[in-house]
């Protein structure tokens, strides 16, 4: 079962975060588990101060960002919102690995934001993999911008980690209990790091491209949540899996204790479902998998039982000008640019 289709997202692209704000009551700050990711690659988007209000009129309390975009930072000012923010492109890598710039990187766009925005982790790099040009930049450039935050004192609030996706866990990697990742050499030290300093390993977890990936094996209920029984028993623990997002982390979380971290914790930086351009690309789906991962992130996958899944919905706004094909790469938005909601979903 090919399980590890990646979603195409390499740019700073910027997905945004939070989520579907309309219609909230009950997306506490301090009970919810799901954001929403906001990319401004829309020519057509609200301005910054409108996404903000619209992200606390639903009460929609995190966000990631995936550039440090000043205008988004300015209006955040004071908003109580908790933060994903990004370096931008991967290209920016390779300079952030010399001190002197990170540490110009951290003053300029955290500390001098900080308390007024609540940063809490930094994304050093999204979906690098092994083989990319900028991949030997990304653990020393994760260390440089560690250090910048150590020296302002932050590193109590903030914590840097990378995002990475699906396709760096090995073909074998089924069932979840046999995870492991492809390329040990690259991922195993980032581990390492991250264990070291207590911080999570950001992951963009995407269903949707493992169904289209695979339609022979994997049938659209399994991907939406709405399977009727269990579909996958995996032999080690006789645990069963009724639906593909909690196969995909319990996968990876096998990688990772392999990769030397058993106790570390994975947030889910990215996952949604696109409402047309592709195959299983409908209104009706989106919805059904955005109010069934709301719903189910509380309450942890078989692996980790009853620890909820901090989890970023991608994302705020469909993006009409993403220049990455496949044209459902533009359609992923809970909300129209008009700020209208694409579906009628609430939280618990």
């Amino acid at each position: 079962m090919a399980l590890f289709k990646a979603k195409d997202s390499k740019v700073s692209m910027a997905p945004i975060l939070l989520l579907l704000g309309f219609l909230i009551s009950g997306l506490e700050l301090t009970g919810a588990q799901v954001g929403v990711c906001y990319g401004r690659n829309g020519n057509n988007l609200p301005a910054e101060g409108e996404v903000i209000a619209l992200y606390k009129s639903n009460g929609i309390g995190r966000m990631r960002l995936y550039e440090p975009y000043q205008p988004t930072l300015d209006a955040l000012k004071g908003s109580n919102i908790e933060l994903i923010i990004g370096i931008g492109l991967n290209s920016n890598l390779q300079a952030l690995t010399d001190a002197a710039a990170a540490t110009d990187w951290v003053q300029k766009n955290i500390k001098s934001y900080s308390p007024d925005v609540r940063f809490k982790y930094i994304a050093v790099g999204n979906e690098v993999h092994p083989n990319d040009a900028e991949a030997k930049f990304v653990l020393p450039a994760m260390q440089s911008i560690h250090n910048a935050i150590v020296a302002a004192n932050l590193q109590d609030q903030i914590k840097v980690s990378t995002a990475i996706d699906t396709t760096l866990l090995s073909p074998d990697s089924f069932p979840p209990s046999k995870g492991a990742f492809s390329a040990s050499s690259y991922i195993n030290p980032i581990v390492s790091f991250l264990v070291n300093n207590g911080a999570p390993l950001l992951a963009n977890v995407y269903p949707y491209f493992s169904y289209t990936g695979d339609l022979q094996n994997i049938a659209l209920p399994y991907a939406l949540f709405t399977s009727p029984g269990v579909v996958v028993t995996d032999p080690e623990g006789n645990r069963g899996y009724q639906n593909l997002f909690d196969a995909l982390l319990d996968t990876l979380y096998s990688a990772v204790e392999k990769a030397g971290g058993p106790n570390l914790q994975i947030v889910v930086s990215e996952s949604g479902w696109p409402s047309e351009g592709g195959t299983g690309a409908t209104v009706e789906n989106a919805g059904t998998y955005y109010k069934n991962l709301i719903g189910h992130v509380k309450s942890g996958t078989p692996k980790k039982p009853g620890q909820a899944i901090e989890t970023y919905l991608f994302a705020m706004f469909d993006e009409n000008i993403k220049n990455v094909p496949p044209e459902v790469e533009r359609h992923f938005g809970l909300f129209s640019p008009n700020k209208q909601p694409k579906y009628q979903l609430t939280f618990g």
